[in-house]
């Protein structure tokens, strides 16, 4: 008998422990979701006002359940739970979830079947990219949404590829200063390379620098098995290499020049100055200069050279008269050597931009890029990067 109340006094110690050990998940749980047990009539009346706020927005939105307002940052990714939810009654549940997940709610028009759907949706830091794109994937969703630059990135896509593998590929000729230069010990510099890295930071990727050549750059950005995912430094938007590859939108304004000896500078005013048999006219090869000198001037000495960035000194130290360049190369030579000039550096010869590089079926890098393009055109980052080189700000 003894033994047996000893055992129920156990008995009872252990299921007043268990009691107050279970009481005590439920309490913290409860803390920890920081939210009472969602009652039905809560769901309808946020129901209700996700309803009305979207038929004031048929575009589309991700609106914070608890504000009612919209987050302007993150990247929104759908749960699969919810797919296909496109009615006032489906959207209760799309609530409920949200309310017991994250708190968001996205909603988009698909205009090929005239429904508006909704989805409880979770929303990552924009420097999450990788982690977005693999919950996606895990979601069952085709796509992931860059709230701050409104960019759709497909999870089959390009930009995918390049979040999962965390380094992003550039190709660079490293010869033009001040865009894109490669010194003696590896290291990169340029206007165009602080540009590559921008976006490897939207990216949040590595980046890793792959040498290309004027001659070359074409067959490099299409070669197979592919070693770039885009060109940058000093790459002029023409239709020929749109008719064939990508070009993001300009960030550079640009236009042919020449560079001159400091005391010839009065000698060479116009482009008919320069087009006389005894002028001496330098080029790198396979680049826009050598073909803007090739169709200009037809009466002047046409010397190719191989290197580009060693044409200036050849100018400086009389190996040539004049070198045709970019209206966005020539100050940092100017400024760099008190022998050069660039009398016509006011009123170049052509007019263009300069632009990032890519092969097609490269859409979704190429939406992303521009994106970061507008987003440094718009917080004023593009004009400081001008200002850092010297350069004409045109935008």
């Amino acid at each position: 008998m003894k033994h047996m109340q000893s055992n129920m006094k156990k008995y009872k110690f252990w299921s007043i422990s268990l009691w107050l050990v279970l009481y005590s998940v439920s309490v913290l749980a409860a803390c920890a979701n920081d939210d009472s047990p969602v009652k039905n009539e809560d769901v309808t009346e946020i129901a209700d006002k996700v309803w009305a706020f979207s038929q004031s927005h048929p575009d589309g939105f991700t609106l914070d359940i608890h504000s009612m307002t919209c987050p302007t940052e993150g990247i929104a990714v759908s749960y699969a739970a919810t797919q296909d939810s496109h009615s006032r009654d489906q959207l209760e549940s799309v609530v409920s979830h949200a309310l017991q997940h994250d708190g968001y709610v996205g909603g988009w028009y698909n205009s090929d079947n005239g429904l508006y759907y909704f989805d409880s949706t979770r929303l990552f830091p924009e420097d999450a990219l990788a982690a977005a794109i693999q919950f996606g994937k895990e979601n069952g969703q085709h796509s992931v949404f860059i709230l701050s630059t409104s960019t759709d990135i497909p999870l089959a896509g390009k930009v995918a590829q390049i979040a999962e593998r965390g380094t992003l590929l550039v190709g660079t000729t490293g010869d033009y200063r001040p865009l894109s230069y490669r010194e003696a010990d590896g290291n990169y510099w340029g206007f165009g390379i602080e540009m590559a890295q921008k976006i490897a930071e939207r990216l949040n990727v590595d980046i890793d620098f792959v040498q290309t050549s004027w001659p070359t750059l074409t067959a490099d950005v299409l070669g197979e098995p592919q070693t770039m995912d885009f060109a940058i430094g000093g790459i002029t938007i023409t239709d020929a290499r749109r008719e064939t590859m990508l070009m993001s939108d300009g960030y550079l304004c640009n236009g042919k020049t020449i560079l001159c000896r400091t005391d010839e500078a009065a000698r060479f005013q116009s482009l008919a100055d320069i087009d006389r048999p005894e002028v001496r006219v330098m080029v790198n090869p396979g680049g826009l200069n050598e073909k803007f000198a090739l169709a200009n001037l037809t009466h002047a000495q046409i010397i190719v050279h191989q290197k580009n960035e060693e044409i200036p000194s050849q100018v400086a130290e009389g190996q040539a008269d004049v070198m045709i360049t970019e209206i966005t190369e020539a100050p940092w030579y100017v400024q760099n050597d008190t022998r050069l000039a660039a009398p016509l550096l006011n009123s170049p010869f052509t007019h263009g931009e300069i632009s990032v590089l890519m092969r097609k079926g490269q859409d979704d890098l190429l939406a992303l890029v521009n994106s970061v393009i507008a987003q440094m055109k718009a917080d004023g980052s593009l004009r400081q990067l001008h200002e850092k080189y010297g350069l004409v700000y045109g935008y």
